[in-house]
Order: structure tokens, then C-alpha cells, then sequence
């Protein structure tokens, strides 16, 4: 089970016919859980040095069909990360105020501190996934100019590009996941929404209304992917149907990470370290 099978960093095109949305085969359910614990716990302690060392950020930015497991994903994955270095950022539709700036200026108001781990429900591709499936850019506050040009979407793809390499340029990493279930365990999964009263809260009829849009929102995933794919920030492709397969994965992307990032305590200040024999020699004294 290597993670580089459902990565793609601009060395080849992803097509999400291609792509599993369930567990492989080979897999273990119980060996896989416990590998994802251990896989977190390594996490864990990486985090706290990333925490401490405070120089690098990383941002998870997560995306997915309804139903695709994201929240339970952040639960279960992120929940196990000390929580003073970590930030949640759920991204809902915009509202009038995010719409009268930019649409990358909410997503720079929500950017970790270096030294964080940054996720994100729904990122910065929203604007080019559900506003390119409805053409919500027909209905912004913006000059002709712009949204009168049949080269909007491409534009954002290579605005999204370059401002995903000025962060990595500034001190930041980001992985960009995409949940990807299939059509009959999405409709699995709204049939227990209405049917379990514990699940009610989840139910929106708008969502299942877009399973008409299956074959548009591929084409979108497809686009961004294919376009925004790079070395530095790189997309995981992951099958969703078995969430106890899709958080160990989740959990082997964010240790690889996490290990390429090499994080490390930082060193005493020398002007500290001075102090220390004093220090102890005081504690010392003051023993009863």
C-alpha cells in the first residue's frame, strides 16, 4: 500500500474513472486500524517539534463529493494532534462580505502561524469546483471584463498555482486531498441520513439534488487536479468508501509529511544556556 499510487504532482493526469473509491484488496481492517494509530502517534510527536520550532506551517486542504466522510476524516486523523497547534477552518458558501473581496482573502485570513498544522473542510478550490458546475461567476459583483472571459476557470488555476508556491516560498507546505467516493455508497450513506435520527442533523436535500451533477463535478475535479499539481504542493486522489482505509492513508500522507518536513526542538539561546548552572545550583539550594 504505497501512497505514491493515489498521488499526483504534475507528472501525470489524474481520471477519476481510473481511480478506486474502495479499499485494496489486500487490506486488513484490523492491521490497517492499528497502523493508523501508530502512524499518529508518530504524527503526534513530529507535531510537537513542528510546534515548537516554529518555522515551518502546513495546510491540509481537504475537498469531496457530499457524504464523502470529511468531517468524521478531521475527527478521527486530526483529532488525535495536540490541539494548540492545530487550526479547523470549515469553508461554507461565501457570504456577502467574503464575496465583495477577492476569493482567496477569506482563505489568507484563515492561514496558520508557521509552526501550526492548518486543515481546511473545503479550501480555495470551491471556487472552482461548485462555482464552475453552476457558472456562480455569471452572478458576481465584477466587471465584464472578467467574468465575460472564457478563460475565467484557467486564470484560476494558475492564480491558485502561484499562490499555493508563494506560500511554500514563504515557509508553508500544503497537500491537497480529494475524498472520492463512489455514486452508490454516496446514495448509501443519504439513505442513513434519513433513516437514523442520529444522522439527521447531516441531511440536506440541495446535496443529493447535485448527484445529477456527477458527471460536471468529475470534469471539475479532473481540471483542478490536472492544473494545480505540483512537486510542492502536491494532490492525493483517495478512495472514500471505507473510511477506516481512507484514514490510514490520510495518516500515512501526514507522517510522510511530517518526516520530509524534518522538524527538530529548537536549540537553548546561548544567553539561556549561560544561565542554567545558576539556575540549577539556586533549585538546588532551595530544596527543603
Amino acid at each position: 500500500m504505497d501512497i505514491k499510487e493515489y498521488r499526483f504532482d504534475g507528472s501525470r493526469k489524474v481520471c477519476l474513472k481510473e481511480m478506486p473509491t474502495c479499499a485494496e484488496p489486500a487490506a486488513r481492517k484490523k492491521d490497517i486500524i492499528a497502523k493508523t494509530e501508530a502512524n499518529l502517534a508518530q504524527c503526534a510527536i513530529l507535531q510537537d517539534k513542528l510546534f515548537a520550532s516554529g518555522t515551518e506551517g502546513l495546510i491540509i486542504a481537504i475537498q469531496a463529493r457530499d457524504a464523502a466522510g470529511k468531517d468524521s476524516l478531521v475527527k478521527k486523523v486530526f483529532g488525535k494532534l495536540n490541539p494548540a497547534g492545530l487550526e479547523v477552518h470549515s469553508f461554507k458558501a461565501p457570504t456577502k462580505e467574503e464575496l465583495s473581496h477577492d476569493y482567496l482573502w477569506r482563505l489568507n485570513r484563515r492561514l496558520p502561524a508557521r509552526g501550526k498544522i492548518g486543515v481546511f473542510n473545503r479550501s480555495h478550490y470551491e471556487d472552482v469546483l461548485v462555482t464552475r458546475v453552476h457558472q456562480m461567476e455569471k452572478g458576481y459583483a465584477m466587471p465584464e471584463r472578467v467574468i465575460g472571459d472564457k478563460s475565467f476557470y484557467p486564470k484560476r488555476y494558475v492564480q491558485l498555482k502561484n499562490w499555493e508556491q508563494y506560500l511554500y516560498e514563504n515557509g508553508y507546505r500544503m497537500v491537497k486531498v480529494l475524498l472520492h467516493v463512489s455514486k452508490e455508497e454516496q446514495r448509501r450513506r443519504f439513505i442513513d441520513r434519513m433513516e437514523l435520527p442520529e444522522k439527521h442533523w447531516k441531511l440536506s436535500i440541495n446535496d443529493m439534488k447535485e448527484r445529477a451533477l456527477w458527471k460536471e463535478y468529475d470534469a471539475a475535479y479532473e481540471d483542478a487536479i490536472n492544473h494545480t499539481a505540483t512537486q510542492e504542493a502536491p494532490w492525493y486522489v483517495l478512495p472514500a468508501d471505507d473510511k477506516w482505509f481512507t484514514r490510514y492513508l490520510m495518516s500515512e500522507i501526514l507522517l510522510d509529511t511530517l518526516t520530509d518536513m524534518a522538524p527538530e526542538y529548537p536549540p537553548l539561546d546561548p544567553a539561556e544556556a549561560a544561565k542554567v548552572p545558576q539556575a540549577l545550583a539556586e533549585l538546588e539550594e532551595n530544596i527543603e
